[in-house]
């Protein structure tokens, strides 16, 4: 695999490790444009598999791992537009990322999210698609889309009930609270917690270690043990775009966008 340096997402491999690192200020909100670069990243990341065994995931941006979705995109490329074509054109967008998070779900190597700060929404999502989260003490865990009449939209709900029991699934989506890593962890959401600064460092020296074990037995266990709930995730792309057609989801989204906090994402 080729070095690669994006506006937004940037990639390398080193002794069979693939490193994504995430830099678009200033949270990593996912747009178009970063989704361009993922969709470059596992097409290159399914041709280097052979040669790797993890993928590491992080963000080198202070404020955390990832704010979720470009919202302020998202609503202005609605506006003015007939409601149908901005369905359409949210639902491919929709299917795209989905395509990206699934080829990393499926990815035949063991893959590590090293998150700090702000992971939320479509952060938190491409979180969960990894086969373990690492989190330094001062990482949250939310979804706020509740607050904009939404749900979230990039496979969250069926990886969340795949991984967690229910009860806390409720929790997460329905009151859009936001859990510190030390709760992750003690419900099974977080595999570690380590100190500040120090996600990275900690999925480094995991993923050296995995290179001690047979990559064919790893490959098995995980596609026995984490099966890719592909129905249910196409069912999240058809409510989320019911959702979205209704008054409250423009209200939500022109208020978050008209604020003039610095981090209107934060609870």
């Amino acid at each position: 695999m080729k070095a690669v340096k994006g506006q937004c997402a940037s990639w390398q491999m080193n002794e069979g490790v693939v490193e994504l690192d995430l830099h678009r200020a200033p949270c990593n909100e996912i747009g178009s444009l970063t989704l361009n670069e993922l969709e470059e990243f596992v097409a290159e990341l399914g041709r280097a598999c052979d040669q790797a065994h993890a993928l590491i995931v992080f963000s080198s941006m202070k404020p955390g791992f990832s704010a979720g979705a470009d919202l302020r995109e998202l609503y202005l490329r609605a506006q003015g537009m007939d409601p149908v074509d901005a369905v359409r054109g949210v639902r491919d967008y929709l299917e795209r990322i989905h395509r990206v998070m699934n080829a990393i779900d499926a990815a035949p190597l063991t893959t590590i999210a090293a998150v700090h700060g702000v992971t939320f929404g479509g952060g938190f999502e491409l979180a969960l698609v990894c086969d373990l989260i690492i989190a330094d003490k001062m990482a949250r865990f939310c979804f706020p889309e509740l607050r904009l009449g939404l749900i979230p939209g990039f496979g969250g709900i069926p990886r969340l009930k795949r991984d967690l029991g229910n009860g806390v699934v409720r929790d997460l989506l329905l009151t859009g609270r936001s859990f510190n890593a030390t709760k992750a962890q003690a419900v099974g959401l977080v595999s570690q917690v380590v100190a500040e600064g120090e996600a990275l460092r900690a999925a480094r020296g995991t993923a050296a270690q995995l290179k001690k074990f047979d990559r064919r037995t790893a490959v098995a266990a995980k596609r026995f043990i984490k099966p890719i709930p592909y129905e249910e995730l196409r069912q999240e792309i058809d409510l989320f775009c019911e959702l979205f057609t209704q008054p409250a989801v423009e209200a939500g989204l022109r208020r978050f966008v008209e604020s003039t906090d610095a981090l209107p994402y934060l609870p």
